[in-house]
């Protein structure tokens, strides 16, 4: 809920980006205290060997997903209504994903599950 209000609470002609970077920077200030905390990690310089396109994908992944709250948010697009539509065109693409990528199952409670995101879906749509 955090995640939502804050980006909804963005002043309008604050630069988009700047927001993100200013945002990730106290992620990364906090990313380091904990990391000074957490003495049962592998170190900072051990994680970064192991650094690899995946976690490059993620970074890219995430500024897509916070500039895109934040333009919709700002476009008008109520919180409730943008989360639900990303969170289930997202969980139903990410079926076929699963499935082809990672030999992932869909039991007959998730296709009833799916069933109801696609209900959801269109009583969104439908205004």
């Amino acid at each position: 809920m955090l995640y939502h209000v804050s980006q909804k609470a963005v002043p309008k002609n604050f630069n988009p980006f700047v927001a993100v970077l200013s945002a990730y920077l106290v992620g990364v200030v906090l990313c380091l205290i904990a990391l000074r905390l957490d003495t049962s990690g592998p170190s900072l310089t051990a994680s970064l060997k192991e650094l690899n396109w995946a976690v490059i994908l993620l970074g890219v992944a995430a500024l897509t997903i916070e500039i895109g709250f934040l333009l919709a948010y700002r476009a008008g697009w109520n919180m409730g209504e943008a989360s639900a539509l990303s969170n289930v065109t997202v969980a139903l693409a990410l079926i076929p994903i699963g499935w082809l990528l990672f030999k992932e199952q869909l039991s007959l409670r998730g296709v009833i599950g799916v069933a109801c995101c696609l209900l959801g879906l269109y009583l969104l749509a439908k205004r």
